[in-house]
């Protein structure tokens, strides 16, 4: 199967990005290093091309109420919740952003290589209630984050972006496009996710790039989309969780509203009143050995886990993953080991998330 192509693809080529596949996308990996442009949002404002990402659009409540793990009757409109969709066994379908539409609608944001299955799960689901739409198509999604990048979106906008909180989202133009302003970001810093038609990509894309020169602005691709939500301690689908994960598992028990009826809900009750036989925890190395995903985590010489994710933290200086382990091995300040190709390299249990953007003064 040929690999699709985001509205911006051309213009990822013109700046010279290394292209990758990516659930099926061709989406730039890195522009020039991932270093520079993870510390770029860090330090000032990267851009990203979120395009991949899907959207299916659900308009009743009842069914959204149904298919995911929050309260959906407390979500006002121009607000959002982060949620997960579960199976009948408890386990993780997808994590997905929802947004309550002014018309009284829901936009469902959901992972790229997920949107089909996500689409079939709610529309199987649906029972003639509503209409249950796949327009990821439809539209194109910019990501402008970093510590500069409200201002930036500012100047390009008469939105009052002051009023548009953390989760929140409103309607308006930015450099005179139509969007979806969406206070959202998968970095850990502060920030703005943009939707737009498909045919107005470039045009947004460009007019943030020009107008951000003055910011230090960078093009970022996907290695530092995932060094950053690593530090900010964000799960990504495939990795941290999935189909065979429980919520309370991956340390997302906060996104689950048990006082209401949802699918999975049951079965995670249960899973908590037995006990949870793994659970996901932070952990930093002690040496400048660096932890991959899929590498065994060990005690005293036996395997009592498996790594997630794990990457170099170009912010806090030393290497840094996820990994489960058992419960009794959770604590922050408990040893394990890594098995980095054959060798056990010493690593510590810590809090997560390793980094926290700096409040203003």
């Amino acid at each position: 199967m040929t690999a699709a192509r985001t509205p911006l693809y051309e213009e990822h080529v013109r700046l010279g990005a290394q292209m990758t596949n990516f659930s099926g996308w061709v989406m730039p990996l890195q522009y020039s290093s991932i270093r520079e442009e993870h510390r770029a949002v860090r330090e000032a404002v990267g851009l990203f091309d979120l395009s991949h990402m899907g959207e299916l659009r659900i308009t009743d409540e009842n069914l959204v109420q149904r298919v995911v793990s929050r309260d959906m009757t407390r979500l006002r409109p121009g607000r959002i919740q982060y949620a997960v969709l579960c199976n009948n066994a408890g386990g993780i379908i997808d994590d997905v952003l929802v947004y309550a539409m002014p018309d009284g609608g829901y936009l469902l944001v959901v992972n790229a290589g997920n949107q089909d299955g996500d689409f079939d799960w709610v529309r199987g689901h649906a029972q003639g209630a509503g209409t249950v739409s796949n327009v990821g198509g439809d539209w194109a999604l910019v990501g402008v984050q970093g510590p500069r990048a409200v201002g930036l979106v500012q100047r390009l906008t008469r939105a009052e972006l002051g009023d548009v909180k953390y989760y929140a989202f409103v309607e308006g133009t930015v450099a005179n496009v139509p969007c979806v302003i969406s206070r959202t970001g998968y970095t850990g810093e502060d920030g703005f996710e943009l939707f737009c038609g498909n045919a107005d990509a470039v045009r947004l894309w460009r007019a943030l790039l020009e107008e951000g020169q003055s910011d230090g602005i960078r093009p970022a691709g996907l290695g530092a989309r995932d060094t950053l939500r690593l530090e900010a301690g964000m799960r990504l689908y495939g990795n941290d969780m999935d189909a065979d994960t429980n919520p309370l598992e991956a340390g997302l028990e906060w996104t689950l509203n048990l006082d209401k009826d949802f699918i999975g809900r049951d079965a995670i009750i249960r899973a908590r009143q037995q006990g949870l036989a793994r659970q996901l925890v932070g952990f930093k190395m002690v040496d400048r050995s660096i932890a991959r995903h899929g590498y065994r985590v060990v005690k005293d010489g036996e395997g009592v886990g498996t790594v997630t994710s794990g990457n170099v933290s170009f912010t806090l200086g030393y290497n840094i993953g996820m990994a489960y382990v058992p419960p009794a091995m959770a604590q922050p300040g408990t040893r394990l080991g890594v098995d980095v190709r054959g060798t056990v390299a010493a690593a510590e249990v810590v809090p997560l998330p390793f980094y926290k953007r700096p409040h203003p003064k």
